[in-house]
């Protein structure tokens, strides 16, 4: 028997209309639930319009499709805000530098400071542009090291687990086929992702994106069984509300948790951050007042007062207010609460309840349903050598691209060197890109939109550790193509900076699928 299907609010396809159509009013959306988002201008082609409910949906004309989802929200606030610098607004060189033309036509500079050249422009070495470095943890990379070694493959189950998924219902075709299996190790074979009316073979590239694309599918706000922390702040939260969302929600609470499982266990990446008691509580660890902070500062704030101050003249009672959808109903946090006043002497009391109230009870089933599916794949003793902060490293790697470190750690191969024009040109692109752009780039020649742990240095393609390769290919009229099974990209010998910039704009826009990738 197969598992429940997604109620149909749940499931609705917005890619199935027509652009002149809006999408119908769902009955557990209602306008007093939506989140306003400081969001700027909707990318070129897109217009927002509101259905009869007063929920604003979106139009992308160049796609002639709509969407609940709005395309500013797939990255953070402090991504958006960031902005791709063109070369003409890199301002002076630094004090002491001189920008010289080599006799092969190559520009050059001199550090007369040091008395030492280099073919990079030391105007794109700043770390506000190149980005953070790399939080290089030698405890968690033995940590890490031990647990790979403890993970040990079943010898009884098949050589791969194949998945034949349709691109435009990957959410419900990979619950029903992960699911409906029976025996969880049979999840530990090797993946292999098929997309309908696709040729590409996974050698490990496919199955990086099936889990960018279940990750951005799971966790959407818009079906209910997750929410973000704060309007401000892109980490996710379990909906406690998540039931009246979707009858089947526990059942898709397990399958995330086996989704998750299995990112960690073949040593994939889930392309989402929660809130910090979320790992906590995989851990089994207490939540305590100061996880409040990253979650929501005023509240914690408003706590932290309390805890340090007598609050009896507040009259503040035993209860909590909570919002279901736009309605505030009072709930009280231990019998009787709402005739207890919140003293000196209780007040410890009084925040741990809320504590346990805010992160724990509402979502108890939730949680107990996800972790029953991550457990199936990885061994709740050996989860636990991992704090918190470590456990969302190994589950979700890092969200920011360090540009030197991804150059440090790149093979040139057929003609290619770290000083060839283009090459020099390439990693000059790139450092002129904002952060989403980075990480769509990195998306394209990976599969992934995150970065390993410990830095580009830990990349893994199909057969192992595999550094980013950039490889000399074809001719000028051609795109750069990606590999990223092998994590290569090739790259044709361009012409100039300018082509380069923009053929490779154009190869990573228009990406989608493996058909012609090897």
């Amino acid at each position: 028997m197969s598992p429940p299907a997604m109620s149909q609010a749940s499931v609705f396809q917005p890619s199935m209309l027509s652009p002149e159509a809006s999408p119908q009013a769902s009955p557990h959306h209602s306008p007093g639930s939506q989140r306003t988002y400081e969001t700027g201008f909707l990318p070129a082609g897109w217009e927002v319009r509101s259905a009869p409910n007063g929920r604003p949906f979106f139009i992308d004309h160049i796609t002639k499709t709509t969407t609940w989802e709005d395309p500013r929200l797939k990255i953070p606030v402090h991504i958006r805000k960031q902005s791709s610098i063109d070369p003409g607004d890199l301002g002076p060189l630094p004090p002491g530098w001189e920008e010289r033309v080599h006799s092969d036509g190559r520009i050059f500079y001199i550090d007369h400071n040091t008395k030492t050249t280099q073919w990079e422009d030391p105007r794109l070495q700043n770390s506000a542009i190149t980005g953070p470095a790399v939080p290089y943890s030698r405890d968690y990379k033995q940590k890490y090291d031990y647990f790979r070694k403890k993970l040990k493959k079943p010898a009884d189950i098949p050589n791969r687990f194949e998945m034949k998924l349709r691109r435009n219902a990957v959410l419900e075709d990979s619950y029903r086929r992960i699911l409906s299996v029976k025996r969880s190790d049979v999840l530990k074979a090797r993946l292999w992702v098929e997309f309908e009316g696709e040729k590409g073979l996974d050698y490990g590239g496919v199955a990086r994106e099936w889990f960018f694309l279940i990750s951005k599918e799971m966790f959407n706000p818009y079906y209910g069984l997750f929410e973000y922390s704060a309007t401000d702040n892109y980490t996710l939260q379990i909906n406690p509300n998540s039931g009246l969302c979707n009858e089947d929600h526990l059942s898709y609470f397990k399958f995330i948790g086996r989704v998750a499982g299995m990112a960690v266990y073949h040593g994939k990446l889930l392309d989402a951050f929660f809130i910090r008691p979320f790992y906590k509580m995989m851990l089994q660890k207490s939540i305590t007042l100061q996880d409040m902070e990253s979650v929501d500062n005023e509240y914690f704030n408003s706590l932290k007062w309390i805890l340090e101050n007598d609050p009896t003249d507040l009259d503040l009672r035993f209860t909590i207010d909570e919002d279901l959808f736009g309605q505030t109903r009072q709930h009280a946090l231990t019998p009787g609460g709402e005739d207890i006043i919140v003293t000196d002497r209780n007040k410890k009391e009084y925040i741990h309840l809320v504590m346990q109230w805010r992160f724990v009870n509402r979502i108890l089933k939730q949680m107990t349903a996800f972790k029953e599916g991550f457990y199936e794949l990885i061994p709740q003793d050996l989860i636990k050598i991992f704090d918190e902060n470590e456990l969302e490293l190994l589950m979700c790697g890092l969200g920011d691209v360090d540009v030197n470190d991804w150059r440090e750690n790149t093979k040139y191969k057929n003609g290619y060197s770290h000083n060839h024009p283009v090459i020099l040109w390439f990693w000059k692109a790139v450092l002129l890109m904002d952060a989403e752009k980075r990480i769509r780039l990195l998306q394209f020649v990976t599969g992934t939109s995150r970065v390993p742990m410990n830095g580009f240095a830990e990349l893994y393609g199909s057969n192992g550790p595999q550094l980013f390769t950039i490889e000399l290919w074809s001719t000028p009229e051609k795109l750069p193509r990606a590999h990223t099974c092998f994590n290569r990209l090739d790259l044709p010998p361009y012409v100039s900076f300018e082509e380069l910039r923009e053929k490779l704009h154009i190869a990573i826009e228009n990406t989608q699928g493996f058909d012609g990738v090897d």
